[in-house]
C-alpha cells in the first residue's frame, strides 16, 4: 500500500475529457445517529460547470439542503472557495492529511420527503450555514495505484451547524476523501460506497458494486487503535430498494466485517447530463449492525444510471 503525497490536497490540473472530474466529499454523523450531513465540492471544468452539494439531516426531521450544479468556478485555479447567488462557502486543507475546514453561508430547501429532490426540490427556503472541521483519525488511506486517483481519511468532526434560527453543536464523526483524473460516468457507471466506524473504533471504507454478479471493489478495514488499513478487493453488496429506489437495506461483506446497513435519513441528488439524461444518486446516513453484534453508523451512496 502507497501511502497518500500531501501534495495531493490540492487541485489538479484536468484533461479535455468531457467528463474529466475532481471531487472533495465530506461526511459526519452524530454519536447517536441522531443528525449529520455531507459536503460535496465537484469540479467538472470541461463542462464549465461546479457542483455544489451541502446537507443537514435528522433521523426525525426535514432533509435541508443545497445543490446547485451551476456554481462559477473559482477565478484562482487552486482555491477552493465558491462564490454564488444565496451561497458562500470556503474549504481549506489547513493541515494537509491531518484538518480540512468547511465554512458554509447559503439558503438551503427544507423537503420532508427527500425524494422530492428527484421531481424539481420545490420545499421551504431555510437559511443554513456551518463551521466544521474535519480532524484525521489516525491515518489517510491510498486507492490502489490501478484505479482512479483517489484517498479516504476518516475523520473526527467538530463545529456547529446554523438551520433557520437554530445553532446546533457538532462533535461526532465521518469521513472525507479527493479524487481526480478519469472521466467520472454517472450515466454509465453503477457503484456503491460506504464508509463508517463502529462501536469500538473500527473504521471502514468500500467502493464495490460496480457490476451486476461480480463482488468486486475496493475496501478497508481500520482496526481499533491501529494506523494500519487492512485492504480487500471482495465487496459483496446486497440490497433492496423501494420504488424511488432508494435502500431500504444493504449488506456488506468485505475483509472481516459483514454488515448490515439500515438507513436513517436521505439526502439524494438528481444528475442531469448535458444531452438530457438522467442518473439517480442517492445518499444517506445508516445506522449499522455487525454479524459479530457490534453497532456503527455510516454514510453509504448508490449511483444508480438510467436503465
Amino acid at each position: 500500500m502507497t501511502s497518500v503525497d500531501p501534495a495531493d490536497e490540492r487541485r489538479h490540473d484536468p484533461d479535455d475529457s468531457e467528463l474529466w472530474n475532481e471531487s472533495y466529499y465530506l461526511d459526519w454523523f452524530a454519536d447517536d445517529g441522531s443528525m449529520g450531513g455531507y459536503v460535496r465540492i465537484g469540479f467538472v471544468p470541461n463542462i464549465g460547470q461546479v457542483w455544489y452539494w451541502a446537507c443537514f439531516v435528522e433521523a426525525d426531521g426535514p432533509l435541508v439542503t443545497v445543490i446547485d450544479h451551476e456554481v462559477p468556478a473559482p477565478v484562482d485555479p487552486r482555491s477552493l472557495g465558491l462564490r454564488h447567488d444565496g451561497l458562500w462557502a470556503d474549504h481549506t486543507v489547513a493541515e494537509p492529511l491531518e484538518r480540512m475546514s468547511c465554512d458554509l453561508e447559503a439558503f438551503a430547501v427544507s423537503l420532508d420527503d427527500p425524494a422530492e429532490v428527484y421531481r424539481g426540490g420545490w420545499g421551504d427556503r431555510i437559511p443554513f450555514g456551518f463551521e466544521l472541521d474535519w480532524h484525521t483519525d489516525r491515518a489517510a488511506y491510498q486507492w490502489p495505484p490501478l484505479t482512479t486517483p483517489r484517498y479516504e481519511i476518516p475523520c473526527r468532526v467538530e463545529g456547529h451547524v446554523l438551520v433557520g434560527d437554530r445553532r446546533i453543536e457538532v462533535d461526532g464523526w465521518g469521513q472525507r476523501d479527493h479524487s481526480w483524473g478519469a472521466a467520472r460516468d454517472w450515466w454509465g457507471n453503477q457503484w456503491c460506497w460506504t464508509a463508517g466506524r463502529l462501536e469500538d473504533g473500527t473504521r471502514w471504507h468500500t467502493a464495490g458494486a460496480f457490476q451486476e454478479g461480480l463482488d468486486l471493489g475496493v475496501s478497508y478495514v481500520l482496526e481499533p487503535g491501529s494506523t494500519q488499513f487492512v485492504e480487500a478487493n471482495d465487496v459483496a453488496v446486497r440490497s433492496e430498494h423501494d420504488a424511488e429506489g432508494l435502500a431500504t437495506r444493504v449488506h456488506l461483506t468485505f475483509g472481516t466485517l459483514d454488515l448490515e446497513i439500515t438507513p436513517i435519513a436521505w439526502s439524494p441528488v438528481l444528475l442531469t447530463h448535458p444531452d438530457g439524461r438522467q442518473a439517480r444518486f442517492p445518499r444517506a446516513m445508516g445506522s449499522v449492525r455487525a454479524a459479530d453484534g457490534r453497532t456503527g453508523l455510516c454514510w453509504f451512496e448508490f449511483n444508480q444510471p438510467p436503465s
